[in-house]
């Protein structure tokens, strides 16, 4: 037999239990928030066909999707010769793809579901996403993110208690060193108005996407490949290193691009937003790499971390148009959970006096006390108290070893004394006292 040597796919991971543990904990906490903001939890398949997938990420994202094989005999009606491309077969030879993220399979549902739900609808999401992406600190191929989303609301309220869920969620969590940014896409589109390149929007938001991994300098760079004009790139850059508070930064860009309808429009509607709340950040380098945004972006950055955005999303008013829902504005965030969760225990931020699961042990000291010890498992069970019995007979010292290494806090020791008066032995691992009480006392000792 072949032998093969263990190991995970690049940008995948194992968690044990006691990494569970907390990512659980971190869970509980954003779906008690959700919750509480009247958010309903819905599931959608973990692939999609491809064609729902495809076009709504813009050409880098669409670089990033996980393609399925079709199964069975795929290629038995493929005709290849000297003109055939990697994309004439991968079209017909793969119709599924691993989803990219929870958006854009939700404006996909709302669509098909029009009937059946009321809006605006505001649900909540916790489903693992695939991303042919190069793993690196904080970014996986494979992982979770919770998603909150409103469909069909223009309402600035969305925007504003979003910011309320972001801050809610961090400091529950106990992490209050992070800041959150926000943006306008109709801003952006302001500025490529004013500088006479309308039709390099796209380009411009994917170049200064990246801008907080290559920096201003990586960014000149970046423009200049992607063959912008050198004054192009001195105005672009000059606008993103304005320094000043949010009023000031308003102002600024107000005079440049005082001439573009649609850039003022969003300037409007980040000074609603400042009106409400002033814990955010305006940062006119903020894009969102994803085409499908159309309004407000967001992104909440560790301000004590360069392990990149914590959360992030915005408003999007097409998405569903091209599933047959039109007129539909929907806007969301998501939270990382991979990178919240590096950045917890980096910091030390989870709680010290997680519980064990298993709250009971039961001995196996022989064939003849086994249906005594599992009547004992079977009374606690029915009264809620997590229990395992030992699987093998065993020598005392082993099984309560075992205990000790799994930090059960209590064991159960049933024995020929025990059976005999129908009594236990419950013994304190922590404290290490124990004690032979009568069977309706034992729930009384436990629950302590």
């Amino acid at each position: 037999m072949k032998k093969i040597k263990p190991s995970v796919p690049r940008g995948t991971r194992d968690f044990g239990s006691n990494e569970m543990i907390k990512r659980e904990y971190i869970f509980s906490i954003v779906k008690k928030i959700f919750s509480n903001y009247g958010f309903q939890n819905i599931e959608t398949p973990s692939f999609e066909n491809i064609d729902i997938l495809k076009g709504n990420y813009g050409e880098e994202g669409d670089k990033l999707l996980y393609n399925i094989l079709d199964s069975g005999d795929f290629l038995k009606n493929i005709k290849i010769d000297s003109r055939t491309s990697y994309k004439d077969i991968k079209s017909k030879i793969s119709k599924k793809g691993l989803i990219y993220d929870l958006t854009v399979p939700l404006a996909r549902y709302v669509s098909m579901n029009r009937d059946k739900i009321s809006f605006p609808f505001k649900r909540y999401q916790i489903q693992k996403v695939w991303r042919a992406d190069r793993p690196q600190k904080g970014r996986y191929r494979e992982f979770y993110q919770c998603d909150i989303d409103y469909i069909g609301s223009n309402s600035i309220l969305c925007e504003i208690e979003i910011i309320d869920i972001i801050t809610d969620v961090f400091k529950k969590l106990n992490y209050d060193e992070f800041s959150i940014k926000l943006n306008n896409r109709k801003v952006l589109a302001g500025i490529v108005e004013q500088l006479n390149i309308k039709e390099r929007f796209t380009d411009l938001c994917i170049s200064i996407d990246k801008i907080d991994k290559i920096g201003i300098s990586g960014l000149n760079k970046e423009l200049l490949k992607q063959n912008f004009y050198k004054k192009i790139i001195d105005e672009i850059i000059k606008i993103f290193e304005f320094k000043g508070n949010n009023e000031e930064k308003l102002n600024f860009i107000k005079k440049i691009i005082f001439k573009s309808e649609t850039g003022i429009e969003g300037i409007n509607e980040l000074e609603k937003i400042l009106n409400y709340r002033k814990n955010i950040i305006i940062d006119f380098s903020l894009a969102r790499g994803l085409s499908y945004y159309t309004s407000s972006i967001f992104e909440v950055i560790p301000d004590d971390s360069n392990q990149g955005s914590l959360a992030g999303g915005g408003r999007y008013d097409n998405l569903t148009e091209i599933f047959g829902l039109k007129n539909t504005s929907g806007i969301g965030v998501s939270f990382g959970l991979e990178r919240i969760f590096n950045l917890l225990e980096e910091n030390e931020l989870f709680p010290k006096d997680f519980k064990n699961s298993i709250k009971v042990m039961i001995t196996n000291l022989g064939k003849d006390l086994l249906n005594y010890s599992l009547n004992i498992c079977k009374m606690l069970r029915e009264n809620n108290i997590p229990t395992e019995i030992y699987l093998t007979t065993s020598k005392l010292k082993k099984q309560l070893q075992y205990a000790n290494n799994k930090k059960i806090p209590f064991v159960i020791i049933i024995g020929e004394d025990e059976k005999k008066e129908k009594k236990v032995t419950v013994k304190n691992m922590i404290s290490g006292n124990q004690k032979l009480v009568e069977m309706n006392k034992i729930l009384s000792i436990i629950n302590l």
